[in-house]
């Protein structure tokens, strides 16, 4: 389909989605953000597993709310011959095909790649999985505790001399998600350029690693492995969070010599930026132990918000630890559209994260709610698969749909 002025970038292009839980929805949702139609493929009766994930507005998942904007539910039973002919039949209309079950399940099912490829040659397909499908572990259960704990993530985050901690909500499972749209945009251009199709391998443990960067850097130079810093930075000092009079947290990053000088100033402290034992960077990594504390021993003497303007008025770079309703009454992220909401067929108004992807020539639209289950499924059979309402009847009627 070519695109008209204002269409969004991806509109045109139909996507069947058989993910569940995060890693896959968080794709297909950009994907749908990005203007793509997207099917998502439930059980019926039961739906994505997400939809019994409390708590819940009106019966309605609110975990499954925040991951399914801008779908279509079909619900599909893949266990029988009939409902793989379903999806056999919708494989045709559609460019991309995406899931997230274990290595072998879509095999077993009747809907791996070499299959559907035969039905639609330049099919792009997209897989994603705790290990990838190739490998001692492809065939391990995975989630992202278990990936965050594997990958070295969770081995540098934490205090120092306490238990390593996860990251407060699933990243590794969204940051396959991501990898997974910029898979399936560069496997588009393929198409688009040489009119093949192909497969999209994504592994949570890889992308996982993939973020340790600077970490493995170090690693990889001095062979020493990084230790847990809590909200420090291992090459930078001060540069973490502290505690203000009030209780509340602050983040201090003095990034470099002409910063501490200017935190310094704000405090009162001036007599620290001609210390010897402060006076670079270089000594103040070494002494952080020493210096660390004094900042922190002034900063309780005011509340987090007064040290926030003194320094903000300075020039400084820091910034409140926000709790959730601090995040979502800042004013940059209202004016950057962060925060919309949606009409919900059983809900009504509900609040969702807006898309943080801007275009100037091609904005996005977001404006159908997550759905109800099977909302769509008539409409896909009839209108896509080309089957009459009493063959949808009778699928129905079978538990195939």
């Amino acid at each position: 389909m070519t695109l008209s002025p204002g269409d969004p970038p991806l509109n045109g292009i139909r996507v069947l989605d058989l993910s569940r839980v995060l890693a896959g929805p968080y794709c297909s949702m950009t994907l749908s953000d990005l203007g793509a139609e997207v099917i998502k493929v439930e059980i019926p009766g039961r739906g994505d597993d997400t939809r019994a994930f409390p708590p819940f507005l009106e019966g309605e998942s609110s975990y499954y709310l925040s991951l399914n904007r801008g779908k279509k539910s079909l619900t599909l039973n893949l266990k029988d011959e009939r409902g793989v002919e379903v999806l056999h039949r919708l494989v045709k209309k559609c460019d991309i095909v995406l899931e997230n079950f274990r290595p072998g399940v879509t095999t077993r099912l009747g809907v791996d790649y070499d299959t559907l490829k035969e039905i639609k040659g330049d099919l792009i397909y997209c897989s994603i999985s705790s290990f990838g499908q190739t490998g001692p572990y492809a065939t391990w259960p995975g989630y992202d505790l278990i990936i965050q704990g594997m990958s070295g993530l969770m081995g540098i985050t934490g205090e120092k001399d306490r238990p390593p901690v996860r990251v407060g909500v699933a990243v590794t499972d969204l940051n396959a998600g991501m990898y997974a749209v910029m898979a399936i945009l560069s496997a588009l251009r393929v198409r688009d350029q040489l009119g093949i199709g192909q497969y999209l391998d994504i592994s949570m443990m890889d992308t996982a690693v993939s973020w340790m960067t600077y970490m493995a850097g170090s690693y990889f130079a001095n062979g020493k492995i990084p230790p847990r810093m809590g909200g420090a930075h291992p090459s930078i000092v001060p540069y973490q969070t502290f505690e203000a009079g009030d209780g509340k947290f602050l983040l201090v990053a003095g990034g470099n010599d002409r910063l501490f000088k200017i935190l310094c100033g704000v405090m009162g402290m001036q007599h620290l930026v001609e210390d010897p034992m402060y006076c670079s960077n270089t000594v103040r990594v070494e002494n952080r132990e020493i210096l660390v504390p004094i900042i922190q021993e002034k900063l309780l003497t005011e509340p987090r918000d007064a040290w926030l303007t003194k320094l903000r008025e300075s020039g400084f770079p820091c910034a409140p630890v926000n709790l959730m309703d601090e995040v979502f009454n800042d004013p940059q992220l209202l004016h950057r559209n962060m925060l919309v909401t949606m009409d919900h067929p059983k809900i009504g108004e509900i609040t969702q994260i807006g898309a943080p992807l801007k275009f100037s020539e091609t904005p996005l639209k977001l404006e159908l709610p997550p759905p109800m289950l099977g909302q769509h499924t008539d409409e896909v059979l009839v209108q896509l698969c080309g089957y009459s309402e009493d063959e949808v009847a009778e699928l129905k009627k079978n538990a195939v749909v």
